[in-house]
């Protein structure tokens, strides 16, 4: 007798925003963005951080009425856990010069802040004329290293998120709300 394969049981998700909630953010964080660089004489660069900011930095950047240019960095820190590892690798560097640049780190949660305090030296190295930090979500409690964020969607608690770019395992990624992923 043949045995179907069985099926493992999914978690619970629980929504913390939905889709409208965060396009509202996000609308409003792009025109704080907008005022604060519109003065500037070069077209600033949105970093994002992949995999986590993939659908942040496209929203913000639609959401931003200025010209910008986009870039990426990748980083790695949880493997396939819930929790930062400390260890922080660079796995992808950026193309463009940004000396004399504008630029606007996006990511999509900021935890630990190990992660953001490694790119963010990577970055200062490279002699920008700014670096701003716009992070759809920021979890103060769990921070190890401070870090500027200067746009903040929402501050959050230690609840591991899912969703709208950010993964548990590389999965969740393209749900189009963030939720709270609640172990079965």
């Amino acid at each position: 007798m043949i045995q179907s394969p069985t099926v493992p049981t999914q978690p619970a998700i629980r929504v913390l925003f939905s889709a409208d909630q965060i396009a509202a953010r996000v609308r409003e964080m792009g025109l704080t963005i907008a005022r604060d660089l519109e003065s500037r004489t070069r077209v600033p660069i949105f970093v994002g951080v992949l995999k986590g900011a993939c659908l942040f930095i496209g929203d913000l950047a639609r959401a931003t009425p200025l010209d910008v240019e986009f870039d990426f960095a990748t980083l790695s820190s949880y493997g396939s856990g819930t929790s930062s590892s400390g260890n922080v690798r660079l796995e992808s560097d950026l193309r463009n010069d940004i000396a004399g640049r504008h630029v606007v780190v996006c990511e999509g949660v900021v935890d630990s802040g190990q992660s953001l305090a490694f790119l963010i030296d990577l970055l200062g190295k490279r002699k920008p004329a700014s670096i701003h930090v716009a992070a759809l979500l920021d979890k103060v409690p769990c921070r190890k290293v401070e870090v500027p964020v200067d746009y903040a969607g929402w501050r959050i608690g230690e609840e591991f998120v899912v969703g709208y770019g950010m993964d548990y395992g590389e999965r969740y990624r393209g749900l189009p709300y963030v939720g709270v992923l609640e172990t079965p």
